[in-house]
């Protein structure tokens, strides 16, 4: 997974506005639903901080470590594709409240594991909820942000996520200080990185409190006939000039008109397996988003930087202020994404990853001296290694979500969404899964590899992906 989440289609709105006073309230309930971002953000970063400590803690080579990390991204991907059907049967807030639950209940069981094993379970169970989050809290802003507000409102989510993460590698660091830079060192009865995976439950449990503070959405009130809820929302949201009974209908009557796009929409008129071009270009834009490595970053950052000698202190530290640049990208991309195009950022992105990748891959290439690169290379691995994920969240990390939720024709939209995403979870996995053992095979090569992925990004970009800038929805064929 990267670090964004899956947003579902928004349902169809004229050009509505909230009064003023309505605003505020709009924004807290935007910002409430996008805590389900932050955890996801949060909870997918923080074993950054563990993972050495469970390596020693459990004595498991390369390969073992990995499944333990990476299994998180089973229950992401079942979480993902289940929570628009609980959401529809059961309502946007309770999936909210469940995935509070999941998250705080993981969190728990995270630090304080019986085994490995256990270990791992309670990984999915939170793999789960980020799945849940990835897809709830869009779904939920689109559906109650007025038409003028909602892509800032929109952004939320994703403003949420990286700060999650930056949050989680600061509060790892912190209790590395507490502990004397001992990921196992001892705190109030407990390791240290029992801690990291532990603190979790504060923001879960905070989410969960918010949950009940919100409004249902009115898409869903309508859906299940609660109509004077609906309107009491809308007035909540839009403001007490709105013709509620019209919005009513509006909300009505693009809900029976939406088609329910399946997989086989998704295929060649001709044939029974061939996918759509557009479709493949989708697939294509998920999967490269991942190949270039990018989850290494904020899965394994601090074990990276440990194994070519830096002290655990420093390394957690520069895990939080890669953590930073990416916060910092993303306000870039979001600042640009409508003015310069998707387009041309994604190149940029491509170019600027490749190159940041290239000299990550020579630096690592040195013989380490008492442990440690050379002083040359370490500075320029450390280097760029921050301008790899900057130029990431200024471009891919962002454009991808765009492009996917805009390229893809009415008919096709949302079973589409649904195949790319899947991609970019196996994409996402098959990066985590092989990082331990391919570092220990050559730490050097494996960036080549990410390198290559970026560089073979461009020609994809430049051939297969048509710019969307100011072009409806409707008029993607």
């Amino acid at each position: 997974m990267s670090n964004t989440a899956q947003a579902p289609t928004p349902p169809p709105s004229g050009g509505r506005t909230a009064h003023p006073d309505h605003l505020g309230h709009v924004i807290f309930i935007t910002a409430s639903a996008a805590m389900g971002g932050f955890l996801f953000g949060y909870d997918s970063s923080v074993i950054n901080g563990a993972v050495e400590a469970i390596r020693d803690r459990y004595d498991i080579g390369s390969g073992t470590l990995a499944q333990v990390i990476a299994i998180a991204l089973i229950g992401c991907a079942i979480g993902a594709a289940t929570a628009g059907r609980i959401a529809d049967r059961i309502g946007r807030i309770r999936c909210m409240q469940i995935s509070a639950v999941l998250f705080a209940v993981s969190a728990v069981g995270s630090a304080l594991p019986f085994a490995l094993w256990d270990l791992a379970l309670w990984r999915i169970v939170g793999g789960f909820a980020i799945g849940m989050a990835s897809v709830i809290g869009p779904a939920y802003i689109a559906e109650v942000a007025p038409a003028a507000y909602r892509g800032r409102l929109g952004s939320f989510q994703q403003a949420a996520i990286v700060i999650g993460i930056a949050i989680s590698q600061l509060v790892n660091y912190g209790i590395l200080q507490l502990a004397d830079g001992d990921q196992r060192g001892e705190i109030g009865g407990l390791e240290a990185w029992q801690w990291m995976l532990g603190v979790m439950v504060v923001p879960a449990v905070l989410y969960g409190m918010l949950s009940f503070a919100i409004p249902e959405s009115p898409r869903f009130l309508i859906s299940v006939g609660r109509i004077d809820r609906a309107k009491e929302v809308l007035s909540e949201v839009e403001g007490k000039g709105v013709d509620l009974d019209h919005r009513v209908a509006e909300i009505d009557r693009a809900m029976r008109s939406e088609h329910k796009s399946t997989f086989k929409d998704l295929l060649v008129a001709s044939s029974r397996f061939r996918l759509l071009p557009i479709v493949w270009v989708g697939i294509g834009l998920s999967v490269f988003q991942q190949l270039v490595g990018i989850n290494v970053a904020f899965y394994y950052s601090a074990t990276l930087w440990q194994s070519v000698g830096i002290d655990p202190s420093s390394s957690f530290f520069y895990s939080f202020t890669t953590s930073i640049i990416n916060i910092i990208g993303t306000v870039i991309a979001m600042v640009l994404v409508d003015r310069v195009g998707r387009k041309p950022l994604a190149l940029v992105g491509s170019v600027g990853m490749a190159i940041a990748l290239a000299f990550e891959a020579w630096a690592f290439s040195a013989d380490l001296v008492d442990g440690k690169l050379p002083e040359t290379q370490g500075v320029v691995a450390l280097v760029a290694a921050h301008v790899f994920v900057l130029f990431f969240a200024l471009s891919w990390g962002v454009v991808v979500w765009v492009f996917l939720g805009e390229m893809f024709p009415n008919r096709l939209r949302a079973a589409a969404l649904g195949v790319a995403a899947s991609a970019q979870w196996i994409a996402n996995w098959a990066i985590t899964a092989s990082f331990p053992s391919l570092a220990d095979w050559n730490l050097s090569g494996t960036y080549i590899i990410y390198t290559v992925f970026a560089v073979l990004s461009i020609p994809f970009v430049l051939r297969y992906v048509k710019e969307t800038k100011g072009k409806a929805l409707e008029e993607m064929g």
